[in-house]
């Protein structure tokens, strides 16, 4: 799980077309720790590509998020980008390890 902060690291990763998870987590939010917990288990689980960015530090960046792919704004919240675009999204308690694997099974060829 590596973090980003910056939309220019953002951006990039889109640009090149790869298939990964952002998760969206504050650090203040009790449901946002638990969603935070369940993307760390489907990494242990050997899924790869998964980013997060942390709401407190990088606002801009969530927005930058919400706005350029039209999904609104909510924490904690994962979504998947396959080919450069959003696939899937969900927020609080619908973040699992479970959610996430069978989004990854549905979206990703």
């Amino acid at each position: 799980m590596q973090k980003i902060d910056s939309i220019e690291q953002f951006d990039q990763l889109v640009e090149s077309g790869e298939t990964f998870f952002m998760l969206k987590h504050s650090t203040t939010c009790p449901i946002s720790g638990a969603g935070y917990d369940e993307y760390a288990k489907f990494e242990a689980n050997g899924n790869e590509n998964l980013y997060y960015l942390t709401v407190q530090d990088s606002r801009d960046l969530s927005n930058h998020i919400a706005e350029k792919f039209h999904v609104k704004h909510e924490s904690p919240q994962a979504i998947l980008f396959v080919n450069s675009d959003v696939a899937w999204h969900a927020s609080h308690f619908k973040i699992t390890a479970k959610s996430l694997a069978a989004a990854k099974e549905e979206n990703v060829q």
